[in-house]
């Protein structure tokens, strides 16, 4: 059997999950909503299932420690996820927030609050990081660093980014995130 494609979003809060949902609507896309939350209430396990009996796919899956130190839940549901054997993981929306820098991963490319593709992280505004800044600081992104993904898009604070990405808009940088994942996959 095919495993199932997923993309990861690391962010679950109201917004994100509005952002998220029109994102997957705008793409054709399922999104597993009862992954969202803060933190993320729900585990890897059965997240899993869920994304086994989505109609289509890859299957968007929003995951968040809100803001707790060290492996917190959000984390944690997504190790889990990504141990299951019918599941293949295509990308990641890595989401910045104002974290400490242990809490970071190395990027493939950012999408800006304006909708421009850049090769270094953003904040969380959504503005790119100075120059010889090289990682992502977010309080989901650490583990990230431990599993094999192909492409790792960076964004600023889902449906925010001086209110550039609201789902009222079209979550327009959320969407471009996840359509950069969708191109590297030929999708």
């Amino acid at each position: 059997m095919a495993k199932k494609k997923v993309i990861v979003v690391t962010d679950g809060d109201g917004r994100a999950k509005a952002a998220v949902r029109q994102a997957a609507h705008n793409l054709g896309l399922h999104c597993i909503e009862r992954s969202a939350g803060t933190p993320t209430h729900t585990d890897g396990d059965r997240l899993a299932g869920m994304v086994k009996q989505a109609p289509v796919e890859p299957v968007i899956v929003m995951f968040d420690d809100h803001g707790k130190k060290g492996k917190g839940p959000g984390e944690k549901a997504l190790e889990d996820l990504a141990r299951d054997p019918g599941i293949e993981i295509v990308g990641a929306v890595a989401v910045a927030s104002d974290t400490k820098a242990d809490m970071s991963v190395a990027v493939d490319e950012s999408v800006t609050k304006e909708g421009e593709v850049t090769g270094k992280p953003v904040a969380k505004s959504g503005a790119p990081e100075p120059p010889g800044h090289k990682r992502l600081e977010g309080d989901t992104v650490g583990v990230l660093s431990g599993l094999k993904i192909p492409k790792i898009v960076g964004i600023g604070d889902l449906g925010k980014m001086d209110d550039q990405d609201t789902a009222e808009k079209g979550a327009l940088i959320t969407t471009r995130a996840i359509r950069e994942i969708l191109e590297q996959q030929g999708m």
